[in-house]
């Protein structure tokens, strides 16, 4: 039987850097809606209406001058919040849309209105932190999101992912001292934004919480697909996650302009197969996706269809697809996994 899948889309996306030369440009989001409407896609998913979020809201994560700070470039025709992060008249606007299209796609999973959700937005969120916007990200849309399901259905534990390229520095500033949610982050290391060694595990009662695989350029599906089964995994069924949400950037796509990663459409299959594993296991299979980085065009279209597949249940990535994935990583370079799993099994004792 299919999944029910949702998808968070929504034309006023696509308003945030309208008519700018920039790697985050509304063409993204223009490719992936049309992939919708494609004959063997189309009428398959759930549509979920976004809302804007509040500034209550996007303040579970954001402080209030940092919120203030960009509700001022409002109907601004610039203003630059770093060396990479623009905004155009729209962005303030499109960035609480992006917010509250996220709360509305967990809204949907966590009432069972769907069994999964991917949330279509933009701008992307995982570099935000609580003062600052970079790296193309204006609010920390997953962080925000997490934060609202911890408080308004009282989960006790969320697991947050994150296969982007780049490692969700806001994401682990917001929640590095605190063990209600887990990150876990695999990400080409060195590169921008420079953070996410694997000795970067929590401070204070977070720490084990965050669990970074910094990976070196050039990795392929099987170290990332080894990482995610063979780390993420034993922990996650430890943890227990109440709710999944994952940051899910196309940018290791192994054409993506902007890196230097070796991971295929079929690669980003086998996460999200393991990632379903731990939400099917642990929470009644309720997980968001929301799109991060991803900066090829055709790579991106053609890497997130086939993962919404896999959401929906039109295809499953088998047991032995995964073992195979595993047995190639142990072929190679794993080093960096068992320095992983040396830091962090003081707290979880499962390596």
């Amino acid at each position: 039987m299919a999944n029910r899948t949702g998808v968070v889309i929504d034309e006023r996306y696509l308003r945030h850097g309208e008519g700018y030369y920039h790697p985050e440009s509304p063409r993204r989001l223009e490719a992936l809606y049309a992939m919708l409407q494609q004959t063997d896609m189309a009428g398959k998913y759930t549509v979920i209406a976004p809302r804007y979020a509040t500034h209550e809201e996007i303040g579970l994560v954001h402080s209030p001058s940092y919120i203030g700070l960009v509700a001022s470039t409002a109907g601004k025709s610039y203003y630059s919040l770093d060396a990479d992060t623009q905004t155009s008249p729209e962005s303030y606007d499109t960035a609480k849309l992006a917010v509250g299209g996220v709360l509305n796609a967990i809204e949907a999973v966590m009432t069972g209105q769907v069994d999964n959700a991917f949330a279509f937005v933009r701008p992307p969120g995982h570099h935000a932190g609580k003062e600052r916007g970079a790296g193309f990200c204006l609010f920390n849309n997953v962080a925000v999101g997490a934060r609202y399901a911890l408080g308004k259905y009282g989960l006790k534990r969320i697991l947050v992912a994150d296969w982007d390229l780049h490692h969700g520095d806001g994401t682990q500033e917001i929640f590095y001292r605190d063990q209600r949610v887990l990150y876990f982050s695999t990400h080409q290391y060195p590169a921008y934004p420079g953070s996410g060694t694997f000795t970067e595990t929590g401070q204070g009662q977070g720490v084990g919480y965050t669990v970074n695989v910094p990976l070196k350029a050039r990795t392929d599906d099987a170290l990332h697909v080894k990482s995610f089964r063979g780390i993420l995994q034993p922990v996650a069924m430890k943890f227990q996650p109440e709710l999944v949400l994952l940051s899910a950037g196309f940018d290791s796509y192994f054409q993506d302009p902007l890196g230097d990663m070796r991971v295929t459409p079929k690669g980003y299959v086998y996460m999200m197969r393991i990632i379903m594993d731990i939400a099917e296991a642990c929470c009644g299979g309720r997980l968001v996706a929301v799109l991060e980085g991803g900066y090829n065009v055709d790579g991106l279209t053609e890497s997130v269809k086939l993962v919404l597949r896999e959401m929906r249940g039109d295809t499953r990535a088998s047991e032995d697809d995964l073992y195979r994935m595993e047995y190639e990583a142990e072929q190679g370079k794993d080093q960096i996994l068992r320095r992983v799993a040396d830091q962090i099994n003081p707290v979880w004792q499962v390596f």
